[in-house]
């Protein structure tokens, strides 16, 4: 019989994106991103679903680390909220977002498991989609500003990051086809 080893180092955990699973849209402060607003459009989602509650992981998160921790998870792949962080995509920062991610990112340190953090899944914050969205040449600005907000409060404790998700789906199935949000 074959067997196969993974590599020393192989981490074993789960993957989220932060519309898909906190919840939590309109709470604290976070600004409404692209799927916010794709959702809410009448018709454009089956059965009218939306990220409003998703998985809750906003409130339940504890929870949510315990279970990964009792499953033996050592790795985590999670996407921050741009909206969570600046609302307005740009400008003022929201001090409840930063807390919500230092509380998971300590959480998952308590745990054991390594954070693996995205900085874009896909949910552009609205207000820059309404300034032009990723075509706007302005918007890499505007996103290396929040990816800087990013690094300076959490890479402490962030080992591995990602940029953005899957970019070709937004920007075929989104921008291009409209079947997702932009």
């Amino acid at each position: 019989m074959l067997v196969r080893q993974f590599p020393d180092g192989f981490l074993w955990g789960a993957s989220t994106a932060s519309y898909q699973v906190e919840g939590a849209w309109n709470e604290d402060g976070k600004g409404e991103s692209v799927w916010d607003r794709f959702t809410h459009t009448p018709g454009r989602v089956e059965n009218g679903d939306t990220g409003d509650v998703a998985c809750d992981h906003y409130h339940r998160m504890p929870l949510d680390v315990a279970l990964m921790k009792q499953l033996g998870f050592k790795g985590y792949r999670l996407s921050i909220a741009w909206t969570r962080i600046l609302p307005q995509g740009t400008g003022a920062v929201n001090p409840k977002g930063l807390d919500f991610y230092d509380r998971l990112l300590d959480e998952l340190g308590k745990a054991g498991i390594a954070a693996n953090v995205t900085l874009n899944h896909w949910d552009l914050p609205q207000a820059l989609q309404d300034r032009g969205g990723w075509p706007n040449r302005d918007c890499a600005s505007w996103f290396a500003d929040y990816a800087r907000v990013v690094f300076d409060r959490f890479g402490d404790r962030v080992s591995m990051w990602a940029t953005h998700n899957e970019p070709i789906v937004p920007s075929l199935v989104g921008y291009g086809s409209g079947a997702f949000a932009p």
